[in-house]
């Protein structure tokens, strides 16, 4: 499948809901409550399935190869090139933010680390197995290293470049030029129309539950929303760290999904080990979502404060904001507080991410068949590999 068989929204029109047919001898299906079955278990890690032929899917509305429809997400002080690799390696898109890597040398020198990575990989496996590269740029005002890193993603060439906290617009002409993608990161409504009109190819909806700077709609409401004047390319993370809410995401119209706090506990993440057991050993009601460190809302872990001499009841107020990646980091009175989003409760151990992806898909294929037992009986043997099926209804 190429990304020219698929429709802008990500896939063909669902068409109008009909009803489906009745369970034998004519019972009511039931649904949740207790007479639903348990969610069954995914399993033991192991491989699931390829795609027919081992071919990867194509997903979203300029389809990106992978294997899941799925981000490494990129996460300030935790996803370097190792991480990116690894993501690559598996079959999903594996990102990190350019601000990790400073001073400017440094940047360079893992986007050469990681596309020497990934062309090493394509001796070692089939190079449509492996997932694309994406930087994440902060594109605020603030940020004087911009250029710079422009000068580097026009020269390294990542696929996918998403921008963060400031418009997609100074990033769309040099990506474009080498034929890349460009999706703006946005939390509200507004900032994702007006990165629309700026002419990003895509948006990542960061969403309520999100792990870091985070946002304040619910992903299933910020997507129908979206959708009804955006029929691009729809990432959306917040709160999702299993193959069930990917499946999920993907029922309700995302064409992929953000990931990042699953990705945090794996061997290949910038973590310090104890901000990996951290997350192993807390859950959702360890987490407090706060403007008061970096001047935009985030999700933070309590006991990480607490360990850091600052009080989750009584947080500073809110700063200037100030993203400069010329800064040395040091500076920074955050740099050894740690964040996790809401997912947080479905992290278990440290493990590579290799591990982590198989274990998606199996969960994503067992919440596949398990929606598949609701489809008609005259759909049931067109089932396809696309990401959305929503329409968008923009003119």
């Amino acid at each position: 499948m190429t990304a020219a068989t698929l429709t802008d929204a990500g896939g063909p029109s669902a068409g109008p809901p009909q009803a489906g047919p009745r369970p034998p001898g004519g019972q009511a299906a039931v649904s949740g409550g207790r007479g639903a079955p348990e969610r069954p278990s995914a399993g033991p890690p192991q491989a699931g399935p390829r795609p027919p032929g081992g071919q990867a899917a194509v997903f979203g509305g300029r389809g990106l190869s992978v294997r899941l429809p799925l981000f490494a997400a990129p996460m300030f002080l935790v996803s370097g090139p190792e991480l990116v690799v690894a993501a690559c390696k598996a079959g999903i898109v594996g990102a990190f933010p350019t601000p990790n890597a400073r001073p400017i040398e440094v940047l360079d020198d893992w986007m050469r680390r990681i596309t020497d990575g990934l062309a090493r990989a394509r001796d070692e496996q089939p190079a449509h197995t492996l997932g694309p590269w994406c930087a994440n740029l902060v594109t605020h005002r603030s940020n004087e290293r911009l250029p710079d890193d422009l000068k580097l993603v026009a020269r390294y060439q990542p696929p996918v470049v998403v921008t963060a906290l400031g418009s997609p617009k100074p990033a769309i002409e040099v990506v474009h030029g080498y034929g890349g993608q460009v999706f703006a990161d946005v939390t509200t409504i507004a900032l994702a129309r007006k990165a629309v009109e700026a002419g990003a190819d895509g948006l990542a909806c960061v969403c309520a539950g999100a792990g870091g700077h985070t946002g304040q709609i619910n992903p299933f409401a910020f997507v129908s929303a979206v959708r009804e004047f955006f029929s691009g390319t729809i990432v959306v993370g917040g709160g999702i760290s299993d193959g069930w809410g990917l499946a999920g995401a993907l029922a309700c119209g995302a064409d992929y999904v953000y990931m990042g706090t699953r990705f945090i506990a794996t061997t290949e993440s910038m973590a310090k080990p104890e901000y990996k057991q951290m997350l192993v050993d807390s859950n959702v009601e360890d987490l407090i979502v706060s403007a008061g460190l970096t001047g935009t809302p985030a999700s933070w872990l309590k006991p990480s404060l607490r360990a850091n001499g600052l009080d989750p009841d009584n947080l500073p107020d809110t700063p200037q904001r100030n993203y400069n990646s010329n800064q040395n980091l040091a500076s920074k009175r955050w740099m050894d507080v740690w964040a996790a989003g809401q997912g947080v409760g479905a992290i278990r151990e440290v493990e590579p991410v290799a591990v982590v992806v198989d274990r998606i898909e199996r969960e994503f294929n067992a919440a596949r068949a398990r929606l598949g037992a609701w489809a008609p009986a005259a759909a049931s043997s067109a089932a396809t590999t696309t990401a959305s099926t929503r329409p968008s209804t923009a003119a």
